[in-house]
């Protein structure tokens, strides 16, 4: 029986005191590695935010810096090439004949709802297109909607509520692109760079992009926030600022957002040639 007793206490199991040290051990340990992981997992989102506004900004100034140098290309007499607007943030209405698609009216229309006869083919434009028609003599015009392109009559059909008024004999149609650039502010946790072409609701072209700057440098070298003739531009300076798509807690009040603001100018190639 001693020699079995004594078996048993040589084989007795850890105190509570062991064990608690052993959990506290464990606890310090595990919160380490949690700690750790969070810095490395915040930090990855902080770069993969940086990389996304980054993207953002940058895809902005390349699609404004590629449209500013079609400006002006093709234009009918008094059409503007550019339209200013200093709205802090700005806006601004790009225009260019985009791809020689042209033709000009057979014999006058007897009413504005009438179909258009064309002189040359029409096989270049397709339904649904919005389409410049103007007269050179009056320099007036307007955008309008092709509703049906019929390439073997040469005729050219439109919405009746598209054209204001009657176009005589050898008016102009041309296939014209007119962009109008805004920052929409309407969700202000999430403004976007948007993008609005004639005849079609606008839509986002690139999201939480806070600001878009404008400056129009003139010929005689002055630089100005909103130029009185257009023609006279020769160099536009644009800042486009992109942000975080969620405020960081971490951050001061006033620099909760992350921002990268990228500028550039763009020579104009076809305005006052």
């Amino acid at each position: 029986m001693k020699r079995m007793l004594s078996k048993l206490r040589n084989h007795r199991g850890i105190s509570l005191v062991e064990m608690l040290i052993a959990l506290g051990l464990t606890g310090i340990v595990s919160a380490s590695v949690l700690k750790a992981y969070m810095t490395q997992h915040k930090n990855y989102m902080i770069q993969d935010d940086i990389t996304t506004i980054q993207q953002n900004a940058r895809a902005s100034i390349d699609e404004l810096s590629r449209q500013l140098r079609m400006a002006g290309y093709a234009l009918p007499l008094g059409l503007p090439s550019i339209g200013a607007s200093n709205t802090n943030p700005d806006t601004i209405t790009i225009t260019y004949h985009d791809d020689g698609c042209d033709t000009y009216l057979a014999d006058a229309m007897p009413q504005p709802s009438s179909e258009l006869k064309c002189a040359t083919d029409v096989s270049c434009f397709y339904d649904g297109q919005w389409v410049f028609i103007f007269e050179p003599d009056s320099g007036g015009g307007e955008f309008f909607e092709i509703t049906h392109v019929q390439e073997d009559a040469i005729h050219l059909q439109h919405n009746t509520m598209t054209l204001s008024r009657r176009y005589g004999k050898d008016a102009q149609i041309l296939s014209l692109s007119q962009l109008k650039f805004y920052i929409d502010y309407t969700n202000k946790l999430h403004p976007n760079l948007m993008l609005k072409l004639v005849g079609r609701p606008a839509q986002v072209y690139a999201e939480n992009i806070s600001d878009l700057q404008f400056q129009y440098k003139l010929v005689d070298g002055s630089i100005v926030d909103v130029p009185i003739a257009v023609d006279e531009v020769r160099e536009v300076i644009m800042t486009v600022t992109g942000r975080s798509n969620m405020p960081d807690p971490d951050r001061p009040e006033d620099e909760k957002y992350r921002l990268r603001t990228y500028t550039t100018s763009v020579a104009l190639r076809n305005v006052g040639v």
